[in-house]
């Protein structure tokens, strides 16, 4: 479900205006950042005071998986914020590069996937970004896949490419270099992975390139290939990487500490009602518009406020209010009971789950429960009997819901 109204919350600011908070609010870094007159067009801000036209700002999403977290939309969200401020966003999806796989952050080389795979991966991201965006402006967005100019690549132009960086280049990069002093392999096709990226920036002639702040040697690869091309290099504006709801670990679904863009509202509601208090300032300011300096002092009153704002921006006001009753209901404040689905045996019934998790006294009783209407899933009824999950990836997350009290989370 997405929300249209949503994506005209945020005031309208014509090109060349002051861009004030909304361009550092959520930024870690903008490069580079000339502070002398004499170097004034080296600063991004300076630049946005004084442009006549709209840039074009880029930003590129990898198909490697099939969900979106919170963590990725904070780019996302900054790239909202310059279409609002009268600019273009360029939302790359890298079907070509997804191939390879960003090696960032990687101690070993990543499993390259198919053709096909990259492809359904691919379909759902538009529908999870569609909230965020302005897809409706005219001008205001271009979608563009990386396999439109990589897939042409010849040769040649792979060689020319090569010849921009050094193996000394390269293995400057963080994962790269980790990885050569382990002795670990790095194979030569991970380090077309920047040149690929940056080559990007070439084909759609971006002037600023939004990502998180272990993107930066990416960007910057970007920037020499701009130059190397005749253009004039982009910007970088780096946005921070998001501690995951255990408020230690950057969010991330293998860590099972992520909150996906695509989840149950009910569901998302619950994770974010108990957002560790350490974090609640950076999610206020990286999740949602609110003003800072307005938000209540209590930390419990926070965290219903940032579930209700993030659930609203998703899902829309009805599904939010729907969310919170079902959060009020469960009566745990936000904390619902866990139960691993480890020792279920694959595939399982949803009746043999209700059985193995305690929620009913046998499989029998799980049937009928179901048959009865008593059964929710992410708050959704199920009502045949033989339901059945092939594997323990379509559950994770999810909330299993035995009449109006009973709830559990199913986690791996």
């Amino acid at each position: 479900m997405t929300n249209q109204s949503s994506l005209k919350t945020l005031q309208q600011t014509p090109v060349g205006a002051r861009p004030q908070t909304w361009l550092h609010r959520g930024t870690v870094e903008i490069f580079p950042h000339a502070t002398d007159k004499a170097s004034e067009t080296e600063n991004l801000e300076d630049l946005l005071t004084k442009i006549n036209r709209p840039l074009r700002v880029k930003l590129g999403i990898d198909a490697t998986g099939t969900d979106i977290h919170l963590g990725h939309s904070i780019p996302v969200r900054k790239l909202r914020a310059f279409q609002d401020a009268g600019h273009t966003a360029v939302l790359i999806i890298g079907d070509f590069t997804a191939r390879i796989g960003d090696p960032t952050g990687k101690s070993d080389v990543r499993r390259q996937l198919t053709t096909e795979e990259v492809r359904e991966n691919a379909k759902t991201y538009l529908d999870q970004v569609r909230p965020i965006l302005d897809f409706d402006t005219p001008n205001r967005l271009e979608i563009r896949y990386n396999s439109e100019w990589l897939a042409k690549l010849d040769l040649a132009k792979i060689l020319e490419l090569l010849s921009t960086m050094t193996v000394g280049q390269m293995l400057e990069k963080e994962g790269f270099d980790i990885r050569y002093k382990a002795q670990n392999p790095i194979f030569l096709h991970e380090f077309l992975y920047p040149l690929m990226q940056g080559y990007d920036s070439v084909a759609v002639e971006s002037d600023v390139e939004l990502g998180g702040t272990d993107q930066k040697f990416n960007i910057a690869v970007g920037r020499d290939l701009q130059r190397h091309f005749g253009q004039k290099p982009q910007f970088g504006l780096l946005t921070p990487i998001l501690i995951g709801t255990d408020g230690v670990q950057k969010m991330s679904k293998s860590l099972n500490n992520y909150i996906g863009l695509s989840e149950h509202p009910n569901n998302k509601y619950q994770k974010l009602q108990a957002t560790p208090d350490n974090l609640l300032e950076s999610y206020f300011e990286l999740l949602t518009n609110l003003p800072l300096d307005s938000l209540p002092t209590e930390a419990r009153d926070k965290q219903k406020l940032l579930a209700w704002e993030v659930v609203k921006h998703y899902h829309g006001e009805v599904a939010a209010a729907e969310a919170k009753k079902a959060a009020e209901s469960a009566g745990q404040q936000g904390e619902i009971p866990e139960f691993s689905l480890s020792g279920v045996e694959f595939p399982a019934r949803l009746a043999s789950i209700l059985n193995l998790s305690g929620l009913c006294k046998s499989g029998g009783e799980g049937r009928r429960k179901i048959q009865e209407g008593g059964v929710k899933l992410d708050s959704e009824k199920v009502s045949d009997a033989e339901t059945t999950f092939q594997n323990p990836e379509e559950l994770h997350g999810k909330v299993l819901q035995l009449g109006k009290k009973n709830f559990i989370r199913l986690i791996p």
